[in-house]
């Protein structure tokens, strides 16, 4: 390995050694990066790389707020601003009770290649807290929202940083978080969060963005193989906004949806989750109070695996759609050994590196997270235009634009894996190219 790169990663494991979400993902983006470095000595005499791996700040406070027995609680917030080279910080917020620096700071890295990818001009960043929504009453959410904002407020801004939604943060929480931030500042300043409910400033598309991105991304792929959706089995893990949107895609464009899964275990329904009335069903599912996979199989008599995990089940395309590090070596091996020919991640990181580096040993086409689920923060970076227009696109035009910024991500992937001689490779391609427009960026912005 490169002398500069291997001196850079054994620096973020000394500063970094309870983090190892984070350390994962700069060791995949910097090793991609080694014919880069080689041809531009000017990244490290200008420590591009140093630089990048620290966040340009990180702001952590106390979220105090009552519950409805009154009692006090306490949480921990987060923001974390990690590269503003190309435009305002831009990544969502995450409430759930396993959020913590790692978590926060791999996704916020993460987060500026996905942005740079795009096109648009976001920097990365990525926020939130160790606060559990489940189980919580609309109005605990809206105090903790409230709360939350209430120190948030200082950070941010339309031309500073925008935040979004991500786990555990919907609608209803962007709503309570952009009225007490309207409270706060007195003015309506509709841009300094995406996500928002459509009367007042969001966009259309936006819940089935990432899912529909995913499908663009893989309809690109196959079509520089000479492939097609049609008639494909997939392989979904999930069963929120992203495997909704991505199901509805994958049915229109010809495909076969037969999995989801959730925190007790998967369902696989043979005959596909193709019909309007199963595809409603998700939503109506997941509205409940006490959603779980469970009731889909109940309703449509097919099979629920208590447990068990999707990756067992014979499908074309793999998509896993649930969290971090939810495929892991012995997945890996199950889905190689169903002769599965491609892989996509629609989650942030959910295969860990040994079981990525087992799938692309194994010959499978594997399209990295940062590339195949950027089509939310590119409906969110939609979003901010309209906004700042004052304008609000059809869903058609937005479902143009977000089709036409996931082929170039793909475009720009294959480009540059072919300009470094690595020939067709997603993963590497993706993380050149999102670096390269950061990197040029930083140096032309001087020491900053």
């Amino acid at each position: 390995m490169n002398a500069y790169i291997t001196r850079v990663l054994e620096s973020v494991k000394a500063k970094n050694p309870d983090e190892p979400e984070f350390q994962q993902a700069v060791e995949e983006v910097l090793t991609s990066l080694e014919p880069v470095i080689a041809k531009h000595p000017e990244y490290e005499q200008a420590a591009i790389l140093e630089r990048m791996v620290e966040p340009e700040r990180l702001v952590e406070f106390r979220v105090v707020w009552t519950d409805d027995e009154g009692k006090t609680q306490v949480n921990r917030g987060y923001r974390i601003q990690f590269n503003g080279a190309i435009g305002p910080f831009k990544g969502g917020l995450r409430f759930s009770d396993k959020v913590n620096l790692s978590v926060l700071k791999f996704l916020g890295f993460e987060q500026t290649f996905k942005n740079s990818l795009t096109t648009l001009p976001m920097g990365g960043a990525k926020g939130g807290s160790d606060f559990d929504p489940h189980g919580k009453s609309d109005a605990e959410i809206m105090r903790f929202c409230q709360a939350f904002m209430t120190e948030l407020y200082r950070h941010i801004g339309p031309n500073l940083d925008v935040p979004a939604g991500d786990l555990g943060v919907g609608g209803r929480e962007i709503g309570y978080m952009f009225g007490q931030y309207r409270r706060i500042r007195g003015n309506f300043e509709n841009g300094v969060l995406t996500g928002k409910d459509l009367k007042f400033g969001g966009s259309l598309l936006r819940p089935e963005a990432t899912g529909f991105g995913t499908l663009y991304y893989i309809e690109e792929v196959f079509r520089h193989l000479g492939e097609s959706v049609q008639g494909k089995t997939f392989v979904l893990s999930g069963y929120g906004n992203v495997t909704w949107g991505a199901i509805t895609k994958i049915v229109e464009l010809g495909g076969i949806p037969v999995t989801i899964s959730g925190h007790n275990g998967y369902v696989y329904d043979p005959d596909g989750i193709t019909t309007k009335e199963k595809i409603d069903y998700l939503l109506e599912m997941r509205a409940s109070k006490n959603a779980n996979v469970k009731m889909y199989a109940e309703k449509f008599g097919c099979e629920f695996h208590e447990g068990e995990k999707p990756w067992c089940v014979k499908a074309d395309v793999c998509i896993p759609a649930a969290t971090q590090n939810e495929v892991v070596l012995a997945d890996a091996e199950k889905i190689v050994a169903n002769g599965t020919k491609y892989y996509f991640e629609a989650a942030n990181m959910p295969t860990t590196a040994e079981a990525q580096a087992y799938l692309v040993a194994n010959g499978l086409i594997v399209g990295p997270a940062k590339a195949v689920n950027a089509g939310g923060v590119a409906v969110s970076g939609l979003e901010m235009s309209q906004n700042s227009m004052r304008y609000g696109w059809t869903a058609a035009e937005v479902d143009a634009r977000l089709h036409s910024i996931m082929a170039a991500i793909v475009s720009s992937s294959i480009d540059a894996a072919e300009r470094y001689g690595l020939g067709f490779d997603l993963i590497r391609g993706a993380n050149i190219a999102g670096f390269e427009k950061v990197a040029e960026a930083m140096l032309k912005q001087g020491l900053f």
